[in-house]
């Protein structure tokens, strides 16, 4: 049996007010070669990028793959490794403090691409000494930047 290819994703994403104009960045590397990504909205939250930026990385991959995804958001990683989104998902979009949970759109599409793929979550500091997470806040800043 073929193992699964092993890709390592950064993402990120940027906000100017909350909500507001908004950006988010990845980073896939594989084998040695790193592919860029970026896109923005105008009118958009924080979390939201957070979770595009992440959405939009998973989409690039063309088969299941072994997944190391970093991110400096909280909020995706505590609700991807400690499957708070899948809890809401059972309980439609609730929360076990019976408030709704955000952005369902986008944990649902989040939800059915990380199920296609063998994930491990890393937390990282954001705006510390990862290259790659400080490539992706450039990236989301700038795609930010373009809506102001």
């Amino acid at each position: 049996m073929l193992s699964k290819k092993k890709v390592t994703i950064y993402t990120d994403g940027a906000c100017s007010g909350n909500p507001g104009p908004g950006g988010w960045g990845a980073v896939l590397c594989y084998k040695g070669k790193e592919k860029e990504i970026s896109g923005g909205e105008q009118q958009t939250t924080n979390n939201r990028m957070e979770l595009t930026a992440v959405i939009s990385a998973l989409e690039c991959l063309k088969e299941p793959c072994e997944v190391d995804l970093y991110s400096d958001s909280k909020y995706v990683i505590d609700a991807l490794e400690k499957n708070w989104a899948t809890s809401w998902k059972k309980k439609n979009w609730i929360k076990s403090d019976k408030k709704p949970a955000l952005n369902p759109d986008l944990w649902e599409r989040l939800l059915l691409l990380v199920s296609q793929h063998e994930m491990h979550y890393h937390w990282v500091k954001g705006h510390a000494d990862n290259k790659y997470n400080n490539r992706c806040d450039a990236l989301a800043v700038a795609e930010r930047d373009k809506w102001l």
